[in-house]
Formats: structure tokens, sequence, C-alpha cells
């Protein structure tokens, strides 16, 4: 009896930190789903400041600015952002993350790596995420972005050569606009078979559970 099987589109931003929660989660429940489902993951782009200039810009400031609450605010939810990484294997250091930056060139090298390799796509997002979520580093930055790819396993000159060219751009901006207009509007969101959605941080038992039971396997206790 063949197993079910599962496209998932991730679609999040690499300066989103609960995206980085949200994909150590999902992937603790792809682990425990191994042998029952087959599944195929895809990174979609989003951007969660599209405007923001390459020198970007100071992440407390940016927070309070953005969402109206507090400098204590920004460290409380730092407290709790930290515990749920850890929860699920991310370590961040949000001393070493003290600004925020302009992702679009991530996302192009990202959308590359996927018509290249699945699985470096996949290793290329991880790498980014740890270099700014955890080193606090710039991933609009081309030293940073070639390194990731190196730690993927791209090709080092190919990978240069789309940083260099500005190549992608127009695929990226159609991809942000296609999940945009299919409602999206908050990372990290998961759409299954391009027509469920998770959407959030999620621990991994609410990944595990609207997985299974999409489907359509038996619910775990």
């Amino acid at each position: 009896m063949s197993r079910p099987a599962l496209t998932l589109d991730f679609v999040s931003d690499v300066v989103c930190p609960w995206c980085a929660v949200g994909l150590s989660a999902l992937e603790i429940a792809l682990q425990r789903l191994a042998g029952e489902i087959d599944v195929q993951l895809h990174f979609q782009p989003f951007e969660l400041n599209p405007q923001m200039p390459p020198e970007g810009e100071d992440i407390v400031e940016h927070l309070t600015r953005k969402y109206g609450i507090t400098p204590e605010q920004v460290r409380r939810n730092g407290d709790a952002l930290r515990e749920r990484g850890a929860a699920v294997g991310f370590a961040f250091d949000l001393q070493a993350r003290s600004r925020t930056w302009n992702s679009f060139d991530a996302h192009r090298l990202l959308h590359w790596a996927g018509t290249t390799d699945p699985a470096a796509q996949r290793a290329l997002k991880h790498a980014l995420l740890r270099a700014y979520h955890g080193r606090g580093e710039n991933p609009g930055a081309c030293e940073v972005l070639l390194r990731c790819a190196a730690e993927a396993g791209l090709d080092a000159d190919a990978a240069a050569q789309v940083v260099d060219s500005g190549a992608f751009a127009a695929e990226v901006r159609e991809r942000e606009r296609h999940w945009q207009q299919l409602g999206i509007t908050a990372v990290p969101s998961v759409v299954v078979n391009g027509q469920h959605l998770i959407q959030g941080g999620q621990p991994p038992e609410v990944f595990e559970r609207a997985l299974r039971q999409i489907a359509g396997l038996r619910a775990f206790a």
C-alpha cells in the first residue's frame, strides 16, 4: 500500500524569528512521520519589511515602532522566543542580532537553490537562519550569502553569479504576489497540497496532528 504524499510550501522570511522556530518544529514533526507520509518541502518567499534599506535598522527601534510596544516588551518577547527555540533545538543569540536587514537577495538565492537542488535549498535556508538569528549577521550581505551557499554545498561560482547579477528578482516578486493574493499576510505559513493552511510557529505536536489529519492517517494519542 502506497504512502500518502503531501507537498508543503513553507512561506517565510529569513529575518523572521518565528519562522526559525516553525521550521525546526515542522522538521521534528516530519521526522516523527517518516515512513508514514512522503513529503516534498519547498521554501517560498515572504518579506516582513520589503522597504527595509540595505543598511538595515536597529532591531529594538524597529520592533517598538512597528508593533507599538516598549523596549521592555521586546526583551520579554525575546525571552519567550529563546525558550521556544530551545525546545525545538534552535539557538537564538538576541544580543548578536542587534539589527534587522533587507532579505530580498536571500530570497533570490533561495529561489535559485530550489531550481538546482531542493535538499540544498533546505540546507541554505537553515544556514541563513543560523547566520542571522544565531550570529546576528546580515543575510543580505554578499559574503554572508556566499558563505551560506557554500555551507549548503552549492556551487560557489554559480551562487556568486546569482548574487551579483540580480537574477531571479522577477521570479521572487511573482511568488511573493502569488502567496499574498492567496491571503498569506503573516509568516510562517505552511500550505499543504495547495489548499490547507497551518499558520504560525506551532509546536511539533500541532504540525504532526494537522499533517496526519490531512493525510488521512490515524491520529496519535
